[in-house]
């Protein structure tokens, strides 16, 4: 691919990245769209990262699905994504394995660039399987908090451990996030973070958020019971039934026979009949 040229910005394929920001206010609304429509959608084949196999894919999806799902059901706007790419001002492009921005309109996107949207990142999420872990443990976690992000998260799914990073108030570098009883809390996505077996789990007033497949498996066990429930039901109504005209046959028996004794009765006194 060749270098791009829009108004006085140029975007080199090999080198991607959004115009400084002083950059970026000098551009037409036209530039601007153009341009973001130009920033590369895919890593340049120099960045590009080997595949990592089903732990990683399956462990970012289940993510973004799980915190999708929740989102969505609390009516809150937070716009997540899976290495989607991220250009921030005069930046080198990015793509962490998971996104998180609060309080944006979470239609699809190819990008996110920070100039054009408005805002940054709030939460990064990486996970690690196997390889070198420099980049996750050191180079991140300075990057990340130079560019503002409010949280990152490491998931090292190879050794099953949790390490998080905030950028308080008035600091410049991120403050390791202290686990409480293996929880760690994000302010960013108002849930605790846990390692529970082989997945990365989230929690919200104590209770884990459940995945696809355990919410699938909770519907059918709640449709088994309710139709266990309904069943039991109609039994009940028809022995209901039952016992109603069981009493009402005894009833009549018992009136057919007080009448047959009373009229014994008068007879054996006397009386008519």
């Amino acid at each position: 691919m060749s270098i791009m040229s829009i108004g006085p910005y140029r975007i080199d394929p090999d080198d991607p990245r959004a115009p400084p920001q002083e950059v970026w206010e000098r551009l037409t609304p036209e530039e601007r769209a153009r341009l973001v429509d130009g920033l590369p959608s895919e890593f340049p084949v120099s960045e590009a990262s080997p595949p990592e196999g089903d732990p990683h894919f399956v462990a970012k999806v289940r993510t973004r699905e799980v915190l999708g799902g929740f989102f969505s059901r609390a009516g809150r706007k937070v716009y997540l994504a899976c290495e989607l790419p991220v250009y921030y001002p005069g930046e080198r492009m990015f793509a962490p394995d998971v996104i998180a921005i609060v309080g944006v309109e979470t239609h699809e996107r190819m990008r996110w660039v920070v100039s054009a949207e408005g805002k940054g990142l709030d939460l990064a999420l990486e996970i690690h399987v196997a390889g070198e872990r420099r980049k996750d443990l050191e180079r991140n976690v300075e990057r990340f908090a130079r560019l503002g992000i409010r949280e990152y998260f490491l998931f090292d799914r190879g050794r099953l451990r949790l390490t998080g990073w905030r950028l308080e108030e008035g600091r410049r570098g991120y403050r390791a996030i202290l686990p409480q009883q293996g929880f760690f809390a994000s302010e960013v996505l108002g849930l605790n973070l846990k390692v529970e077996g082989e997945r990365l789990r989230f929690h919200h007033g104590g209770a884990p958020l459940l995945e696809a497949d355990e919410m699938i498996a909770m519907l059918k066990r709640r449709a088994q019971e309710s139709e266990a429930h309904h069943v039991e039901e109609v039994r009940l109504r028809a022995e209901e039934v039952r016992l109603r005209a069981e009493e009402t046959r005894r009833r009549e028996e018992a009136e057919r026979r007080l009448a047959e004794a009373l009229a014994e009765l008068a007879r054996l006194r006397g009386g008519p009949g």
